[in-house]
């Protein structure tokens, strides 16, 4: 939600949108602050950074610095989005059927630190997105296929980029657990989570409710606690919707 407060827009973060308890899903707010600055720009890739936890349900100021958009809580400096001259390079397509079939190893079905997150959490259907990537090693890929749910829409029936973002964004992380590309050693463990640090992003067409699409990540590198990975939604016929690449950081211990 967001209302105008001066020079500033205040944005609360609904509770439905979470990941780590207590605050957002990564790839919503990232997708969210993007809104505000695609809307006015070519329809470039949006970089943003996330420096610290984002709430749920406070008022939050959102203020453009320069072609800089800023994200705080009072003094507390929170997240930055700016627009980037950069292509993204997407994994592999996946057919709707194999995307499917792969949900069954699902690495967070055997232990899943953040499962109330909206993306990939454990959600009830029609309330988190349930996207549950699993390997498909013929792609060197994990993947999911994503049935979007009908109320996932804006006041006008069209699924906001938000939700597109909240779909690329832990697809990425999960490619590190035991998937095709994976780093042997040392791999994230059942139950270990890590907090998504940087999501850049474009997407290239409209997402719609009760669609089916094919979400799939796959591994582009690891420095020490860094995870790199790489995202793409695809239509049922390869048609490439959406592109991402994140930077997840581990915690320390």
């Amino acid at each position: 939600m967001t209302t105008a407060a001066g020079l500033q827009t205040v944005l609360t973060v609904p509770e439905r949108f979470r990941g780590p308890e207590g605050t957002a899903n990564g790839g919503w707010i990232s997708g969210t602050l993007a809104g505000f600055l695609t809307g006015a720009s070519d329809g470039s890739a949006v970089e943003v950074t996330l420096h610290k936890p984002v709430p749920l349900e406070k008022e939050l100021g959102v203020a453009n610095v320069g072609n800089t958009l800023a994200l705080g809580d009072d003094d507390r400096h929170l997240a930055e989005a700016i627009p980037v001259a950069e292509t993204l390079t997407p994994p592999p397509f996946v057919s709707f059927t194999d995307a499917a079939r792969a949900e069954s190893g699902f690495a967070g079905l055997r232990g899943h630190a953040i499962a109330g997150c909206f993306a990939c959490g454990l959600r009830e259907p029609g309330d988190g997105l349930r996207i549950f990537p699993g390997p498909v090693p013929e792609a060197g890929a994990v993947a999911a296929g994503w049935r979007v749910p009908v109320n996932v829409t804006d006041e006008d029936g069209v699924v906001p980029d938000s939700i597109v973002w909240a779909a690329l964004d832990c697809v990425t992380f999960w490619a590190h657990f035991g998937g095709p590309g994976a780093p042997a050693e040392p791999q994230p463990q059942p139950g270990q989570s890590a907090l998504l640090g940087r999501l850049t992003a474009q997407v290239f067409r409209r997402v719609y409710p009760l669609g089916r699409y094919s979400v799939v990540g796959r591994v582009s590198g690891r420095d020490g606690r860094k995870l790199f990975g790489e995202s793409a939604v695809y239509e049922l016929d390869g048609t490439l919707v959406a592109a991402a690449k994140a930077t997840w950081i581990v915690p320390r211990g």
